[in-house]
């Protein structure tokens, strides 16, 4: 276990997500998504985690591994069109992953959606959580918008409004 990194989580506290993360961010969060979605046949899911903490910490899981988790138990797989995603934000390691089901992640790859957590981490890196968060949905959705357009049947099969842990 990596001593500085579980420091780090300890000290991330719900007032450090309220701070990047305020109600009028995650009202935009959420508009953005909604907005997206109603071009395109994808689902998004917007994650924001301030800390691991328990068993995740422990086993010092990693954001990638913490965000198939949460992939798996928010149902983010279980679209219609195999087109889900997953942003998941780990404030305490400054990190960010893309989660994409396997119908939009044949189509784009994992450079795309590297390249994507690449643009928000360095926004957050400036403090900058908003734009970043909205370049992020917005890349997403352009890339949903390409391979999945909206369709007749298409509806909105998961929640918009951004979950914080």
């Amino acid at each position: 276990m990596n001593i500085q990194r579980l420091l780090r989580h300890l000290a991330t506290t719900g007032r450090a997500v309220r701070r990047a993360f305020p109600p009028r961010t995650l009202d935009a969060i959420e508009q953005a998504i909604r907005a997206g979605e109603s071009q395109h046949g994808g689902q998004l899911r917007f994650v924001v985690e301030g800390a691991l903490d328990g068993s995740p910490l422990w086993r010092d899981q990693s954001p990638r591994e913490r965000a198939l988790d949460l992939f798996a138990r928010m149902g983010v797989w279980d679209t219609a069109h195999n087109s889900g995603v997953l942003i998941y934000v780990l404030l305490a390691d400054r990190a960010v992953e893309v989660v994409a089901d396997r119908g939009i992640h044949a189509c784009c790859g994992a450079d795309m959606w590297s390249g994507v957590c690449q643009r928000m981490e360095a926004q957050f890196a400036q403090g900058r959580f908003e734009a970043g968060s909205m370049e992020g949905i917005a890349a997403v959705s352009h890339l949903l918008m390409q391979h999945f357009p909206r369709g007749a049947g298409d509806g909105n099969e998961l929640p918009d409004r951004p979950v914080i842990f």
